[in-house]
């Protein structure tokens, strides 16, 4: 299944935020904490930033501080200030973050981006949390695994693709149990009533991009793999799974055809029979912004924009919530 967000105006970017289906708390697993699995290479890792300034002090163009002096952006953005200026966090969503600069733990907010713990990083995942809040009472747990630099070819190879399991697909799995394993410790605020596994959404594509003569050829097998594998080790033979279009293409190592092979290898996943009524393939590619207006030159992360990894999180969440409430 297909979902196209691919918003070109911020006028009806913030119109679809504002739209916020009905179906209450009560019709899905009623007071169970909400688990979502984020996972993917580098720009899952989150390369938005929040602030970034040049040689003379000056923010760049492209930040989130950079989005509140134009209001249609800042409008945009609201939800992310509390009534004081600051940057909000929610107890009410929790991340667990691992990558391969560490592991953080805590309210969703700033500083889950490839930097942990440095307030002027963030991806994905912040946004993703917001969307899903908008929608549903009860606790959220988000827990990312995300290491720059992975393929699906090898990195996270599944086990049914045949060949040496992918470490970081171990790694992805062997923390979800873990953290499942011990929701108190890791989730101080859990309140004990139980949970549900309610998405898992992939983002990525950058590496194996880059290998067309390998990896592109195997991606759509080895990304359906990925889900029917991960469903079955984690025992949720339904679990909703968001794919987001993979951003690319740019940059002098990679180039087309192989980037529209790994997009069209994505879509054709969630067009498989079997996986038709749970899992949804999101469109993102349009919400890159031009590097004149982004605070990095690196392509490869979509010029490190924040509305970008605005948009892109947001997209996520509602194709999440689509699953979800198709389902429930």
């Amino acid at each position: 299944m297909r979902r196209s967000l691919s918003w070109t105006s911020l006028a009806s970017a913030v119109g679809l935020l504002l739209a916020v289906p009905a179906l209450s708390s009560a019709d899905f697993a009623k007071g169970r904490l909400k688990v979502f699995i984020l996972a993917g290479q580098s720009n899952m890792e989150g390369q938005g930033r929040a602030s970034a300034k040049d040689e003379k002090g000056n923010e760049l163009p492209g930040t989130l501080m950079s989005m509140l002096s134009n209001p249609a952006k800042a409008a945009l953005i609201q939800s992310l200030r509390t009534p004081d200026g600051k940057w909000a966090h929610r107890d009410d969503v929790w991340v667990y973050d691992v990558n391969e600069n560490g592991v953080r733990t805590g309210p969703l907010g700033l500083g889950y981006g490839w930097a942990l713990g440095n307030d002027d990083w963030f991806g994905p995942e912040l946004q993703f949390g917001n969307a899903i809040k908008k929608h549903v009472r009860d606790q959220i747990l988000i827990i990312k695994t995300a290491w720059g630099g992975k393929s699906l070819y090898a990195d996270f190879r599944p086990p049914s693709s045949g060949g040496t399991v992918g470490p970081y697909y171990t790694q992805m799995v062997t923390t979800v149990k873990q953290v499942l394993g011990n929701l108190k410790q890791e989730f101080p605020a859990y309140d004990g009533r139980g949970y549900e596994l309610s998405g898992f959404v992939w983002w990525h594509g950058w590496n194996d991009f880059c290998d067309p003569k390998h990896a592109v050829p195997e991606y759509e097998q080895n990304l359906a793999n990925l889900i029917r594998d991960l469903r079955h080790d984690l025992h949720a033979p339904k679990l909703p799974v968001v794919i987001g279009e993979f951003t690319g293409p740019w940059g002098a190592d990679c180039k087309e055809p192989a980037a529209t092979a790994v997009r069209h290898a994505q879509a054709a996943v969630a067009d498989m029979p079997e996986f038709s009524k749970n899992v949804v393939f999101v469109t993102t590619h349009d919400f890159v912004r031009p590097r004149a207006e982004s605070p990095s030159d690196q392509t490869y992360h979509e010029f490190q924009n924040a509305e970008t990894y605005f948009l892109v999180g947001n997209a996520l969440g509602e194709g999440a919530w689509d699953l979800i409430a198709r389902k429930h």
